[in-house]
């Protein structure tokens, strides 16, 4: 991932991983507050995204989630689990947050990808818009938002279409 220009911070439990995730997330307030343009981006993440395993000592993953998205409900979090199936999609239901879950084992390209939003750019280059997105540098969660709103803007002109070709189908009828 460094290789890849992200900074990372690894630890090997639960614990550890609030630790390092309040100290920077605290480091981010306090470099900000001073700075009311920054105070209002999209860059008031301490992190891309947090990857956490749903089994971790000390604290699990799930604990964790909890104490990062109480302090920052923004952050974007990513279970990487061997557990996926259903033990792990009942337990972020808890979170009422949108969590992310990707299945063990699984290469750095496809984390890669995942953390870059590569599937999102994919969908965007539809509407030809993915270019300038991706100089505006949003969040993740902007990201989806903005392909949401592209994709039900989509639906709802090909719906008035229809609705036009069916009028148009009935007068020459």
């Amino acid at each position: 991932m460094e290789n890849a220009g992200y900074g990372v911070i690894a630890v090997d439990n639960g614990e550890d991983c609030a630790k390092a995730y309040m100290e920077e997330f605290q480091k981010l307030r306090i470099s900000k507050a001073g700075d009311p343009i920054n105070r209002s981006t999209h860059r008031n993440q301490p992190f891309e995204a947090v990857i956490l395993d749903y089994r971790m000592p000390q604290l699990n993953g799930m604990e964790v989630a909890k104490e990062i998205l109480a302090v920052n409900p923004h952050q974007r979090i990513i279970f990487a689990s061997a557990y996926i199936q259903e033990t792990v999609k009942d337990s972020v239901k808890e979170l009422k947050q949108v969590v992310e879950l990707l299945q063990k084992p699984f290469s750095y390209r496809v984390l890669l990808d995942i953390i870059s939003d590569k599937q999102i750019y994919n969908q965007l280059k539809k509407y030809n818009v993915d270019f300038f997105l991706k100089k505006a540098e949003l969040s993740h969660e902007q990201l989806v938002e903005v392909l949401n709103i592209l994709e039900s803007s989509r639906k709802a002109d090909q719906e008035e279409d229809e609705e036009a070709e069916s009028k148009q189908d009935g007068k020459i009828g």
